[in-house]
């Protein structure tokens, strides 16, 4: 199979790969990038476990074609925190149990984070709206709302004491 040269941001770098540009961005990020954090679920873009930000949306990174990133901005979980500090967002579903299996969280808390970018202060049925792609077999979307509408709390309460 041929490759191509894709060049495009990854997590605010950017980068140059040579890759099928028939294949996945979910298979470039996992297998030649080795970024393990956005899941390989039903491969169909049904449950919501390879979630990514491209351009600031999420999409499923099951059904995007490598070649389609050119150009673009690809915001992958590890962006989101570093080896000494998680994101607020993340803490937050910790801290209200949304993080049961943990198999859906990554693109849970992708969902999430581009809504409270978009609107930082959802309502409870925007939560629910902007997580509704994301599957979570273990049940856990009431804890994952609460999770977002704290981090979103938190957020309002920082911003006012500047």
């Amino acid at each position: 199979m041929k490759k191509q040269a894709i060049n495009f941001e990854l997590n605010g770098e950017p980068v140059e790969v040579f890759t099928e540009a028939s294949g996945s961005l979910l298979h470039l990020l996992r297998g030649q990038l080795g970024l393990l954090g956005t899941k390989e679920g039903c491969g169909a873009g049904e449950c919501g476990a390879c979630t990514v930000l491209l351009d600031n949306q999420p999409v499923n990174a099951c059904l995007v074609p490598a070649a389609k990133i050119e150009g673009k901005q690809v915001q992958t979980i590890e962006s989101l925190s570093t080896s000494n500090t998680v994101h607020p967002l993340q803490e937050s579903f910790v801290k209200k149990g949304a993080v049961q299996c943990g198999f859906c969280t990554p693109g849970m808390v992708l969902s999430a984070y581009a809504l409270l970018k978009a609107n930082p202060d959802p309502t409870p049925g925007e939560v629910k709206e902007a997580i509704s792609g994301n599957l979570c077999r273990c049940s856990g979307y009431k804890q994952v709302e609460e999770a977002v509408l704290d981090a979103a709390e938190k957020k309002d309460q920082a911003s006012s004491e500047d």
